[in-house]
């Protein structure tokens, strides 16, 4: 079943389909934002509930693509109570200082196969750094998903300040996974 549908996708049909369209409609009930850290060496996943993403992206030419992406930070759902509400406390996300994260970049390029690198920066808790996302771009009933990670270093950002700074307690890399799904809109 993969081979037909790669072999549909692949097809100069599907092909023209995706050129004649940019997708650039956010389907929110269809796309989320997560994470997935560890503890202790064992992983452990959130989510983020609320965020706002503006994404315009034709696979025919990536390098106009651009995408804004902000995060509401107390919308995290870490798995219990307890952890959200640490989550949002000074040591960590801080929100009643910094209440967003936010991605934006400025340019896409393709690395081939249907994958593509984000460039662009990230901003939590007023810090900013360069960071770029990579992620894979396919059709799915007229529509394009976007599945991909950025890979962030919590301590970079200041997020597990004092005590929660010890990396074997909670290891400093973090995966921020995001899966959007965007309608197309004709080109003028």
């Amino acid at each position: 079943m993969k081979r037909l549908l790669l072999a549909l996708l692949m097809s100069p049909l599907a092909v023209g389909s995706v050129s004649a369209a940019e997708f650039n409609a956010v389907l929110g009930d269809k796309s989320a934002v997560n994470f997935v850290s560890k503890q202790m060496g064992v992983p452990v996943e959130g989510k983020f509930k609320k965020f706002a993403a503006q994404i315009s992206f034709d696979t025919n030419k990536p390098e106009k693509g651009r995408a804004q992406i902000e995060i509401e930070l107390a919308s995290i759902d870490a798995g219990n109570s307890d952890a959200n509400d640490e989550a949002k406390g000074k040591a960590w996300f801080n929100i009643r200082e910094f209440p967003t994260a936010k991605f934006v970049s400025g340019g896409i390029k393709s690395v081939g196969n249907g994958r593509y690198e984000a460039a662009g920066q990230m901003t939590i808790k007023g810090k900013t750094r360069d960071v770029v996302a990579p992620f894979n771009a396919r059709l799915d009933g007229g529509n394009l998903v976007i599945d991909g990670a950025i890979p962030i270093l919590r301590l970079q950002y200041g997020i597990g300040d004092g005590a929660w700074a010890d990396t074997g307690t909670v290891a400093d890399e973090v995966q921020v996974r995001f899966h959007f799904t965007l309608a197309a809109t004709a080109k003028k």
